[in-house]
């Protein structure tokens, strides 16, 4: 009985050294009020998150482009028949998964600084290259490079970012991070439709002129990122200052309170590696594999669905594109917040999928062209919506730097394996109505409340357990901690 009292009275005391810790309020060794903290989160979002969503931004459009660029020419141009522009769209992604997990290793060892900014740099190169191709052959090449380049940003910007924030906030993070890129980068529809009309200047065509200047920007947009963006927390390597000591010395303790893993133990390949031996790890790559694969079919194919099968020009096809990825930004932050508010995690991706099954079916099958378009919307909120939902779903269970790094690099390259199927689902045969397409993405949304459920029953054992006190929840982990518990 005793031993029981003194467990609740442990589990109640955890709670609130926690919640304490996530609301920003101070403990009584802190020197900062409750004001003064929150005003330290703020600076944060404003240095880090600010910077990674625009640099995500340039990252979904330079990967996305080539869907407004077939619209404009380039598929007549270079003669992309038959299979050859699902080919060029999914050239992207076999580096793009191979290299995820040396990135993760890459920007603890070289700082996120050097590597993230580098790499941005290298990848506008490749594009500004892309805008002067003649044959098939080049594109896709470039795209591999593209590819390569570009598996080093989004797993570190998203193990920067958990580095970062308590557990509880990250769902609003990462949607503000995907939000600031994804619909930006929606626009990107409305600037290739301004773009195309530099049709000639130069000699060259329209959509060339959409790698070329879009590729100056993302260049421009690295050497800044140099300058912008932050190291980790706890480093010591030397970094444009945005916080005072004391301030990193705050960051570092909220976040040790909240789930004790700032810092990083020494590399081991071995320990990396069966780290990876969780199945808890692979069914988030799974989840996030049926998130990716209908977001990425949606940005190459919107567009072209838009022209063919709703019948609008090329001009409206690039320009209404923007509005469905507004109304989903909107939702992203909405249930963002809910997440966070209610430390739910599971329940979001469900609603997510749910909300996508209703607009699957409109946008398919619904006989008015402008129901359809609508129903465009709930499908591009509830797929893109569940990007960030099932990042915070992941972060928010997990322990350890390099369990964390590993999960990151499982979870992004199963997202790469969703932008090859997203590239294939919506094939050029099955136009106008692109069915099998719509059903592939009705499958995934099916899989992904079905893995949310098997993770949830998992949850729910583990955590009984470890209140009975039959076990410590990741307690193979170098981040273990009493008293943590898995968020449904």
């Amino acid at each position: 009985m005793d031993n029981d009292s003194d467990k609740g009275a442990y589990g109640a005391n955890q709670v609130e050294r926690i919640e304490k810790a996530q609301l920003s309020i101070p403990d009584e060794e802190d020197e900062f009020t409750e004001r003064e903290a929150r005003k330290i989160v703020h600076k944060i979002d404003r240095r880090l998150l600010v910077t990674i969503g625009f640099m995500y931004c340039v990252s979904l459009i330079d990967r996305t482009n080539i869907s407004a660029a077939a619209i404009a020419g380039l598929a007549k141009d270079l003669v992309l028949t038959g299979n050859r522009y699902s080919i060029v769209t999914l050239a992207f992604f076999p580096t793009y998964i191979v290299f995820q997990p040396t990135s993760t290793v890459l920007v603890r060892k070289i700082g996120p600084r050097i590597h993230i900014a580098v790499i941005t740099v290298f990848w506008g190169v490749a594009m500004l290259g892309m805008g002067f191709t003649k044959t098939f052959g080049q594109l896709t090449a470039l795209r591999v490079v593209i590819g390569l380049l570009e598996a080093g940003f989004f797993p570190s910007a998203v193990y920067l970012l958990s580095t970062w924030y308590t557990r509880y906030e990250l769902g609003r993070r990462y949607g503000l991070f995907y939000l600031i890129g994804s619909v930006t980068s929606a626009f990107s529809g409305i600037l290739a439709f301004g773009i195309i009309h530099l049709e000639g200047a130069g000699g060259l065509r329209g959509w060339r002129w959409i790698f070329i200047i879009e590729g100056i920007v993302t260049i421009l947009l690295g050497f800044v990122g140099y300058w912008l963006l932050v190291d980790f927390p706890e480093s010591n390597r030397k970094t444009w200052k945005f916080l005072s000591m004391e301030e990193r010395a705050w960051v570092i303790r909220r976040v040790n309170s909240d789930r004790g893993d700032v810092e990083a133990p020494r590399f081991r390949l071995s320990e990396y590696l069966r780290a990876g031996l969780d199945w808890k790890l692979w069914a988030y790559g799974l989840i996030f594999f049926g998130s990716t694969t209908m977001s990425y079919a949606l940005a190459f194919f919107l567009p072209i669905i838009l022209n063919d099968n709703l019948h609008y020009d090329v001009g409206t096809s690039q320009a209404l594109v923007a509005p469905p990825y507004a109304f989903a930004g909107i939702f992203m932050y909405a249930v963002g917040w809910l997440g966070d508010r209610y430390r739910m995690r599971g329940p979001i991706i469900v609603i997510n999928m749910v909300v996508a099954l209703i607009g699957l079916p409109i946008l398919g099958w619904h006989p008015d062209p402008k129901i359809r378009y609508l129903g465009s919307f709930l499908l591009v909120a509830g797929a893109n919506s569940n990007v960030p939902a099932t990042l915070a779903y992941q972060a928010t269970n997990i322990r350890g730097q390099w369990k964390r790094a590993i999960g990151s690099a499982i979870m992004v390259g199963f997202g790469g394996i969703g932008g090859i199927a997203g590239s294939l689902v919506f094939r050029s045969q099955d136009n106008p109505e692109y069915r099998p397409g719509l059903w592939a993405c009705i499958a995934v949304s099916l899989l992904n409340i079905i893995l949310v459920g098997i993770c949830s029953i998992s949850f729910y054992f583990d955590n009984k357990k470890a209140d009975r006190g039959e076990k410590e929840l990741e307690a193979d982990d170098e981040g273990f901690q009493p008293g943590f518990r898995y968020t449904y």
